[in-house]
């Protein structure tokens, strides 16, 4: 069995291989978006309603108003953790994807060089077996010559 066809197997592995992990990319980028977006949704309302003019009557409807805005504070904080989680994921799957893609050409490389090797033994034997015809040919002239002139 020729060697760039021993190859073709693992080339197919380190393809669905890539796919796979450019897959679970799109998906982390996704996540990442959509938590992206839900943190700019809360910061929109945090702002929204800490720049509302709601009249507070009490001091403990003052309190309550401020335990609030903690509260949104709070999830703002945790939000932007989970954006930071969904980056460094996504991070994480470009590189894997990068490492993909480099071991996937690697092998096409070797294969095209196997390739290469391949036609050269093909070109160098087809070569021969020209050089054999045209000797045969040669001799059986030079003999039919021979002949004749006998």
């Amino acid at each position: 069995m020729m060697q760039s066809r021993r190859i073709d197997p693992l080339l197919r592995r380190a393809q669905e291989h890539e796919d796979s992990v450019a897959r679970d990319l799109a998906e982390r980028q996704q996540t990442l978006t959509l938590q992206e977006s839900r943190l700019e949704e809360l910061r929109q309302y945090a702002e929204e309603y800490a720049n509302s003019q709601m009249a507070a009557t009490s001091p403990a409807q003052l309190a309550n108003r401020r335990a609030f805005l903690d509260r949104i504070d709070q999830a703002l904080k945790q939000q932007l953790q989970t954006v930071d989680r969904s980056r460094a994921n996504v991070d994480i799957e470009r590189d894997r994807l990068l490492l993909a893609s480099r071991d996937k050409q690697v092998l096409e490389q070797l294969a095209a060089s196997y390739r290469v090797q391949e036609k050269q033994i093909v070109d160098r034997r087809d070569q021969r077996e020209m050089d054999d015809l045209g000797a045969r040919r040669a001799r059986l002239a030079a003999t039919a010559t021979q002949e004749g002139d006998a």
